[in-house]
């Protein structure tokens, strides 16, 4: 049963992670954690139905935001991560740092990033690639608004998309980080040209294309997730492509990436 709460913060604390371990915090939040090293990626605990209150999390390294749209860099959960974990900062596009400085959060806090530039924590890595939402709305000075992080843990790589729809190359952009799980939004667009996601389709289609060993759907719920779409979900890797190994989590579940 998935744990809530300072259950939850203790859980984290005291998993002992040989390989990384993931926790779902609902909508594109996670827990990451390899080692002794944590990182909060796309966190958004603005409700009471969260699992985590973000005054609680105390341990983070690093958070990370994908992008300053208000589900993904939540102004509360942010600050409040920020001011409990005193050494962590915030990683985050360099064209948001602006943005992020505006809502109270002082610059030598924020660690600003771009596609084809690589953050280090300790032994840790984390690369960026470009998405488009529904646009790569690349700029000279802000670079681009939208990115996906690689998270480089030893020998494996975990990718979140954020918010994102395919383009050409993403692919070919993924491919060389020999991805283990791509964490990719799967709420799809409606109508069809709106800024949205991945249809689910899309999104399995992209993980064989970069060569994917797990595949995680998000952004399909905020804290629960929608039977509707999980149902679709599965059955289409089950009945589609049978050889992609997937991940479905319940809020606030642990899961360890295996080994092989």
């Amino acid at each position: 049963m998935p744990l809530r709460g300072r259950e939850l913060i203790q859980e984290i604390d005291d998993s002992n992670c040989q390989t990384p371990a993931i926790w779902w915090l609902g909508h594109s939040g996670f827990v990451l954690k390899y080692r002794t090293t944590i990182f909060y990626v796309d966190p958004c605990l603005c409700s009471d139905e969260a699992p985590l209150r973000a005054a609680d999390i105390a341990h983070a390294s690093l958070v990370l935001c994908t992008h300053a749209h208000g589900h993904h860099l939540d102004p509360g959960t942010v600050a409040g991560i920020l001011a409990a974990s005193r050494r962590a900062k915030l990683v985050i596009p360099k064209g948001a740092a602006e943005h992020v400085h505006s809502l109270g959060i002082s610059y030598h806090r924020m660690v600003t990033t771009d596609s084809g530039l690589r953050v280090e924590y300790l032994d840790d890595r984390i690369y960026s690639v470009p998405s488009a939402h529904n646009q790569l709305d690349w700029t000279p000075l802000g670079g681009y608004p939208y990115l996906g992080y690689l998270v480089r843990f030893g020998n494996y790589t975990i990718y979140h998309a954020g918010d994102g729809v395919p383009y050409p190359g993403l692919a070919d952009r993924l491919r060389p980080y020999n991805i283990t799980v791509a964490l990719l939004p799967i709420s799809g667009r409606k109508p069809a040209d709106a800024p949205g996601n991945f249809e689910i389709a899309e999104a399995a289609q992209l993980a064989e294309d970069a060569g994917a060993q797990w595949l995680v759907p998000m952004h399909y719920g905020m804290f629960q997730s929608s039977a509707g779409h999980v149902g679709k979900f599965v059955d289409h890797l089950l009945g589609q492509r049978p050889a992609q190994r997937f991940k479905v989590f319940e809020c606030g579940e642990k899961w360890e990436v295996p080994a092989d």
